[in-house]
């Protein structure tokens, strides 16, 4: 945890890689790579602190436990296909675990215990240090999926994913100030405003506008800063040309007061 000199807080949630031993033996062959990583959004992000934001970042893999799913597991979509808070399927819908042998309930909670937990203390504690400080906080949830994912969704993704949970979230005039920032970028960038990703546990259950507390997610397009395919390499050339619109994002969201 990186602790900032303004309201804004970056949560990374699913950049993490590492996965226990224990559980690490289990996984599948397709499942070894952690191929459904959000890969390198640490680094895409890596000017955050310097702008003043408070920076977290998640060091264990969504295959051990989904930070952004609720802790009892309730679905975030009814009726979309989408993956749970200790996932059994790859985005793809190969197996998670060797011979479909997934975790029981006491090791889900173990899981929620050892490591959901102790993520979301630091980002409550972080978002309410921040609002005492400030009288005001700012999450941005900080995600990235591939462009195309057919189990997912239909056809090719926009670049920039915002998400606000259909405006409750976040003020409206934040929201709208990030989404014409977006959409400056354009013809270079697509962007859409709760479209597909509305936004995760994350930004649905620390968001709370009335309260000072103002959350908005990016799921931004892996085709924007690396190639889609194994090793998943950051493209420097890529990431160059989208990482100076991220950061008028976030400065969108230090500069921002509530009216």
């Amino acid at each position: 945890m990186h602790r900032g000199k303004t309201p804004l807080l970056v949560s990374v949630p699913h950049a993490g890689t590492a996965v226990p031993p224990d559980i690490a033996e289990r996984l599948s062959d397709a499942a070894k790579p952690v191929p459904d990583t959000d890969w390198h959004v640490h680094t895409l992000y890596d000017f955050a602190a310097g702008l003043g934001a408070s920076v977290l970042i998640a060091h264990y893999s969504r295959y051990v436990v989904d930070l952004n799913r609720p802790p009892d597991d309730e679905s975030l979509y009814p009726g979309q296909t989408t993956t749970g808070l200790v996932p059994v399927d790859t985005f793809d819908g190969d197996p998670i675990y060797r011979d479909d042998i997934d975790p029981d309930v006491s090791e889900v909670m173990a899981r929620v215990s050892g490591y959901w937990r102790p993520y979301h203390t630091a980002l409550r504690n972080e978002l309410d240090r921040l609002h005492k400080l400030h009288g005001h906080a700012v999450l941005w949830d900080a995600h990235s999926i591939a462009s195309q994912v057919p189990r997912l969704f239909d056809g090719r993704l926009p670049d920039f994913n915002l998400g606000t949970n259909g405006g409750k979230s976040c003020a409206e005039d934040l929201a709208q100030a990030v989404l014409a920032k977006a959409e400056a970028a354009a013809p270079d960038y697509s962007c859409v405003l709760n479209g597909r990703f509305k936004g995760g546990f994350i930004t649905r259950n620390y968001g709370a506008p009335k309260s000072g507390y103002h959350a908005i997610q990016l799921e931004l397009s892996q085709a924007t800063y690396m190639s889609e395919g194994p090793p998943w390499p950051y493209r420097i050339d890529l990431a160059k040309k989208v990482r100076p619109h991220l950061q008028g994002f976030l400065q969108t969201c230090i500069d921002w007061h509530p009216a």
